[in-house]
């Protein structure tokens, strides 16, 4: 079934008095499958089927599609560096210079891999009937940083801050026109990650990443459909007044922050979600290190009713299905007492 009321779905959400998890998974089905990331990136049919396996192995609030956040800047010509275990990554730098910032094409979408990835959605929302299906989607200023470079970006943001408006400015139309093919194919909205925002001050997040976001919230969400906005940077308290001007439906913060000074910021009526470390702990951890992480998570947030615990980013590929698993049963039996 497809998900039609997505605002009545956070609401009952929020309101749960026990919520379901829901964690950023989707790259660990490559061991349900039996593959590796390389082919997991370039088959829908895979994608789908992962997703539908992860649901049945899990007791998740929803389904969340692969975080790949090479794909769009691929579509752009940005040259991308793929692996058998992990997630891809982009290579170089794309635009060098306002000239040619203005020379550059915003492709159409389904140009390069997003046409799979829309492909994918479209196949996993027929499998997939307990829970909404969320895409997954690169935000505009770390796309802008993936074809200006992550590190050049920041200087530009000073230098040569006409060159980041204009490529914001068609990240910006061709992320809104890719949100609105994965709505088309019944996604019931956009898991969208802006982690290189995290790294700006709040006056520069406020100028380059705020506005931009919020014009593809306008642009897609409604009550069928949801932008939950992610971003894993150390600086998000700091600029949660702009964060949450975008009008995102839900936030999804990672662990690089306390979560409970996040959420005495937050308005009550609007959804927080993390943030158990995906790599010290999903990856890295063991069963009984990752129960005790979801329990100080739990520990510290669970009293706030728009908590809901989640991973504080995209779980690796490589992580056990057995630290997965515990981080699930650690909900439940945190909620048992």
């Amino acid at each position: 079934m497809k998900y039609t009321n997505m605002k009545q779905w956070l609401d009952d959400l929020r309101a749960a008095p026990n919520k379901k998890p829901l964690p950023i998974l989707s790259f660990p089905c490559i061991s349900l499958l039996g593959i590796t990331v390389r082919e997991l990136i370039s088959d829908s049919e895979r994608q789908a089927e992962g997703m539908r396996l992860v649901a049945a192995n899990t007791d998740a609030a929803a389904s969340v599609s692969l975080m790949d956040l090479s794909v769009e800047a691929e579509c752009f010509g940005a040259e991308i560096r793929v692996s058998d275990s992990e997630v891809p990554t982009v290579v170089g730098r794309l635009v060098h210079d306002e000239d040619e910032a203005e020379a550059l094409a915003v492709p159409p979408v389904g140009s390069a891999r997003s046409g799979l990835y829309i492909d994918a959605i479209r196949r996993a929302v027929t499998m997939i009937e307990d829970r909404p299906v969320f895409a997954g989607m690169i935000g505009p200023f770390s796309l802008a940083a993936r074809l200006l470079d992550v590190s050049e970006i920041m200087m530009d943001c000073y230098d040569d801050p006409d060159m980041v408006h204009v490529v914001l400015r068609k990240a910006t139309a061709f992320l809104i026109e890719y949100a609105r093919a994965y709505k088309a194919v019944g996604a019931g909205g956009i898991m969208m990650a802006e982690p290189v925002a995290g790294l700006l001050s709040p006056a520069l997040e406020a100028e380059f990443s705020a506005p931009y976001v919020k014009q593809i919230v306008d642009a897609v969400q409604d009550d069928s459909f949801l932008l939950i906005y992610h971003n894993c940077g150390d600086n998000t308290v700091a600029m949660i007044d702009s964060i949450l001007s975008t009008g995102s439906a839900a936030y999804h913060f990672g662990n690089a922050i306390d979560l409970r000074t996040m959420l005495e910021k937050v308005p009550a009526d609007t959804v927080v979600m993390g943030n158990v470390d995906p790599a010290a702990e999903f990856r890295m951890g063991t069963p009984a290190s990752i129960r005790l992480a979801t329990f100080d998570v739990l520990e510290k947030c669970s009293s706030f009713p728009n908590f809901v615990l989640s991973s504080g980013c995209d779980i690796p590929p490589m992580t056990a299905w057995e630290n997965i698993n515990a981080f699930f049963a650690a909900a439940k039996e945190y909620d048992a007492r």
